[in-house]
């Protein structure tokens, strides 16, 4: 299933960070091109791209608390 958006910290209203697939970050330079469970490490990964580069960006570990939104796609 495809991740449409990850929220992280203990409070989801006022102090979480939310990162949103298609969402420019780093001062607009980059955009969140993929949100992705990892099964194997158990975490989360956020790979950015611009122009044709993507990398990897941040990962957060099952330490952390998050709240995780799927695409509903019909």
């Amino acid at each position: 299933m495809d991740i449409r958006k990850i929220s992280v910290g203990p409070d989801y209203k006022s102090v979480a960070m939310h990162y949103i697939a298609g969402q420019e970050v780093l001062n607009g330079m980059y955009t969140i091109h993929l949100i992705k469970l990892d099964s194997i490490k158990e975490s989360i990964k956020i790979w950015i791209m611009r122009e044709d580069e993507v990398i990897l960006w941040k990962e957060f570990t099952s330490s952390m608390p998050i709240s995780i939104e799927y695409n509903i796609n019909f």
